[in-house]
């Protein structure tokens, strides 16, 4: 896809979500929540897993098409749904693509691209978060079927999952080496969904935790190879967080947007604020910040369409870019003064919306051993 086909894709979505989601953002916001009918009506507008094969009803695009939506829909301010949509178009249907049998992608993959099946990813334990091979969940093999058992915490989408992609153990005492990944549908038999956790941000994106309770999966539901699971999670890692760093850049200009056109209306001793020249540094570094990991950022995505972008670099961009998120976002805010506080400016849904950016998808400090390891080998 050329820039010409992207930017005309890029303004197709914005026009969707200005019609569908932003006479809506506060209520949703208010209620914590987003209606069901949301991913069906976004997968009618043709944005749910847009790179997906044409066979299973996507458009067939490239990955930076389903990464220009993440931005668009960051930059607008809706960083909830922003999340919840990166896990269902970014993470849980490459799965499936790259690791499913034909029998799943034909099962699953049709139904994400409508909306009809919203997807979840369940590693995150009470125990286990960044380290993912700590997790206890398990799935013993029943004859020709899985019993799983156990419970995940923090799962985006995990109110309203129609399929979550489990990690399990399945060889107890290997580790990340004994670990496998399902494909449980929702209605499953012993599959329970917690109450919503509730959250300081991303209100729209529903959280909970769930618990599998003697879940009885057929064979057919193991997702790759038995006991690859920890070597699929890492394959799709830089992935997830190439899109976590879209999120970031784009949240910073979108926050960035608002606040210019703030400080050049608000008045404070007969002059705008944008004529302070604290004012106008914290401007000029704020958007310096951001357009040096927009730099990094696109370098990224284009070492990612090319098959080549490394576990090394995806650390550093998502440390790198969720850092100057917050960072950024928060000398905006302070440019509102009080009402960047209240909840009636966006600004303060974008800090908020920002904080968790540093947590999931691997800690900052999680990162910087990653990529302190890359360097000194161990």
């Amino acid at each position: 896809m050329d820039n010409e086909e992207l930017t005309l894709f890029r303004d197709m979505t914005r026009r969707a979500l200005e019609q569908e989601i932003s006479p809506n953002i506060e209520e949703w916001e208010a209620q914590h929540m987003v209606p069901r009918e949301l991913w069906n009506t976004l997968g009618q507008a043709g944005l749910l897993c847009p790179d997906m094969p044409e066979e299973f009803g996507a458009a067939g695009t490239t990955p930076q098409v389903t990464f220009a939506i993440i931005e668009e829909m960051s930059r607008m301010g809706f960083g909830g749904i922003a999340s919840g949509y990166g896990i269902h178009s970014n993470i849980v249907a490459p799965y499936i693509e790259h690791f499913g049998t034909e029998e799943q992608k034909a099962q699953w993959l049709p139904k994400m691209v409508t909306g009809e099946a919203l997807g979840a990813l369940a590693m995150t334990e009470p125990g286990a978060g960044s380290d993912v091979q700590s997790i206890r969940t398990s799935a013993v093999r029943d004859g020709d079927e899985w019993v799983l058992n156990g419970s995940k915490i923090f799962i985006t989408n995990g109110m309203l999952a129609d399929l979550v992609i489990v990690a399990a153990i399945t060889d107890p005492g290997k580790g990340a080496k004994g670990t496998s990944l399902f494909i449980v549908d929702s209605t499953l038999p012993g599959f329970a969904r917690g109450k919503k956790i509730e959250k300081m941000g991303q209100h729209t994106s529903d959280t909970a935790e769930l618990f599998f309770q003697d879940v009885r999966l057929p064979a057919s539901a193991l997702l790759g190879e038995l006991n690859k699971g920890f070597v699929i999670m890492m394959t799709e890692l830089p992935r997830e967080r190439l899109g976590i760093a879209a999120q970031a850049v784009a949240s910073a200009e979108g926050a960035l947007d608002i606040t210019i056109d703030y400080v050049l209306e608000r008045k404070a001793f007969g002059q705008t604020v944008a004529s302070f020249q604290n004012t106008r540094f914290t401007l000029a570094e704020v958007k310096t910040e951001i357009a040096i990991n927009r730099a990094y950022y696109d370098k990224c995505a284009q070492a990612y369409a090319q098959d080549s972008l490394t576990a090394e670099d995806a650390a550093m961009l998502k440390y790198a870019s969720t850092e100057m998120q917050c960072k950024t976002i928060d000398q905006c805010l302070q440019l509102f003064g009080g009402y960047g506080y209240t909840i009636e400016y966006p600004i303060s849904r974008f800090y908020t919306d920002a904080r968790i950016q540093r947590i999931y998808g691997g800690t900052s400090e999680i990162m910087k051993e990653l990529v302190a390891r890359s360097i000194l080998g161990r």
